[in-house]
C-alpha cells in the first residue's frame, strides 16, 4: 500500500522544505502527496532508480510538459526522452565539457565577476545585497556570453528567465503569467531572428551557434535557447549566495578554504548537496511498475525530490550538517543519468572556481550581515532572494 501524506503544507515548504522532506522520508522513499497531485520520491536510491530507467519514467510529463512547451514555444530537450533528447543535446555537449569551458569561457567569466565586484564595492559594506549586486548579474552576464546573445542585457536575461520559469510552472493557467511569458518569448525571438542566419554563416563557440549548426529544426533551436535562459540563471545565481551563506555560518570551514584554495571545489559540491538549488523535477510512469517497494500504476506523476535525496541519512552521515570534510559521495544536485545537467561544468567553474573565490579575495572579512534581514523562497527551485553582506573587520 502506498503511503499517503495528507498533512503536507505547501506554504511551509516554500518557506523551508527540509522538515517536510525528513517527515516524508520517514514515511517511505515514495509517498503520495494529495496537495501536490503527485507522488514525491525522496529516497536517494529511488531517485537514482528513476533516472536510470527513462523507458519506465518519462521526462515527457503530462501537464508539466504541456506548460513548458507553451512557455518556450515548443517542447525542449528537458521534456524529451532518448533518442530525441540525445539528438537535441548532442550539439551542445562538446562545448560544455570542462576542457572547452576552460579554454573558451574562463576569461569571460573572470571579466564578468571583476566587473560586478566594482558594483559591490560601490554599494559598500553597509548596503550591499549579494543576490542583487553580484550573484544574479554575474549569472546573467555569463549566460549572455555562453548563449552568444550580443544584444541582450543582464537585466533582460534575468527578466526573461523569471518569466519562463513562471510560465513553466503555470499549471493554474494564470493569464498574467502567460502575458509576461509571451512578451519574453517575443523579445528572445527578435534576437534570434537576426542571430540564427548570422550564425549559419559565421559559427562561433556559443551554445546558440552549436544548436543552429547542429542539424536541429529551427523551433527546437529556439525552444532550447529559451530552456537555457530559464534554467541557466537559477543554479549559478543561487550557488553563489548559498556558498557565502553556508561559509558565514561555519567560520571554521571558511577559514580552512581561505587557507587552502584547493578546497573551493569541495565547498561547491557540499553546498550543492546541502542546499540544492533545483529541489524537484517531474517524471511520469509509462507502465505499471514497482519503485523501491511501492506499486505505481501507469501514468503516475512523480516529483523526483533531489533536495530531499541529498539529505538521505541512508547515504550521507549527518546529512543535515554542512561539512566540507565529509567523505565525498556522489550527490544528485545536477540530476543524474542521461538528463544530468549539461551545464554542470560551466557552473562548477564559473561559480566554484571564479565568482566565489574572487569575492572572498576582493572583500576580506566577507560575511552575511545579520543586522539586515535575509529571505529564502521556493522548494522546486530554492534560493536566497535577499542576502545582505558586509566585509571588513567586525564592529567592536
Amino acid at each position: 500500500m502506498t503511503a499517503t501524506a495528507d498533512w503536507v503544507d505547501v506554504a511551509a515548504m516554500l518557506r523551508d522544505p527540509y522538515e517536510t522532506y525528513a517527515r516524508l522520508r520517514a514515511q517511505g522513499p515514495v509517498v503520495r502527496v494529495p496537495a501536490l497531485g503527485r507522488h514525491l520520491v525522496t529516497g536517494f536510491a529511488a531517485c537514482r532508480a528513476v533516472e536510470a530507467d527513462q523507458a519506465t519514467y518519462s521526462a515527457d510529463v503530462s501537464g508539466s510538459g504541456a506548460t513548458m512547451a507553451r512557455a518556450l514555444g515548443a517542447k525542449p530537450m528537458l521534456r524529451q526522452d532518448d533518442p530525441r533528447h540525445e539528438a537535441e543535446r548532442a550539439p551542445i555537449n562538446p562545448g560544455l565539457r570542462a576542457k572547452s569551458i576552460r579554454a573558451t569561457w574562463v576569461p569571460r567569466f573572470a571579466h564578468n565577476a571583476e566587473s560586478q565586484l566594482d558594483v559591490l564595492r560601490e554599494r559598500g559594506p553597509e548596503r550591499a545585497e549579494l543576490n542583487r549586486d553580484y550573484a544574479a548579474p554575474v549569472a546573467a552576464r555569463n549566460l549572455v556570453d555562453l548563449l552568444g546573445l550580443p544584444e541582450a542585457t543582464p537585466e533582460g536575461m534575468q527578466r526573461w528567465s523569471h518569466a519562463f520559469i513562471a510560465g513553466i510552472g503555470n499549471l493554474g493557467d494564470d493569464p498574467d503569467v502567460w502575458a509576461r511569458c509571451d512578451a519574453a518569448q517575443r523579445e528572445v525571438d527578435e534576437h534570434l531572428d537576426a542571430l540564427i542566419p548570422h550564425l549559419r554563416r559565421h559559427p562561433d563557440p556559443s551554445m546558440t551557434s552549436a544548436l543552429v549548426n547542429g542539424g536541429l529544426p529551427e523551433p527546437a533551436v529556439r525552444a532550447n535557447v529559451k530552456l537555457t535562459i530559464s534554467g541557466g540563471m537559477n543554479e549559478p545565481q543561487h550557488m553563489i549566495t548559498n556558498m557565502v551563506w553556508a561559509l558565514s555560518r561555519h567560520p571554521e570551514q571558511r577559514d580552512r578554504v581561505l587557507a587552502d584554495p584547493a578546497l573551493w571545489p569541495v565547498v561547491f559540491d557540499e553546498a550543492l548537496r546541502w542546499l540544492s538549488p533545483i529541489g524537484m523535477y517531474p517524471r511520469e510512469t509509462t507502465r505499471a511498475t514497482v519503485l523501491d517497494g511501492v506499486d505505481l500504476p501507469r501514468g503516475t506523476i512523480l516529483g523526483v525530490v533531489i533536495g530531499a535525496a541529498n539529505r538521505d541519512p541512508a547515504v550521507f552521515d549527518h546529512p543535515e550538517r554542512f561539512d566540507i570534510a565529509r567523505s565525498q559521495r556522489a550527490h544528485l544536485g545536477f540530476g543524474s543519468g542521461v538528463h544530468l545537467c549539461p551545464g554542470h561544468w560551466a557552473a562548477r567553474i564559473a561559480v566554484g572556481e571564479i565568482a566565489v573565490p574572487r569575492l572572498y579575495a576582493a572583500l576580506p572579512g566577507l560575511r552575511t550581515d545579520t543586522r539586515r534581514e535575509e529571505a529564502w523562497s521556493g522548494w522546486v527551485f530554492r534560493g536566497l532572494t535577499d542576502l545582505p553582506v558586509t566585509w571588513g573587520p567586525p564592529a567592536l
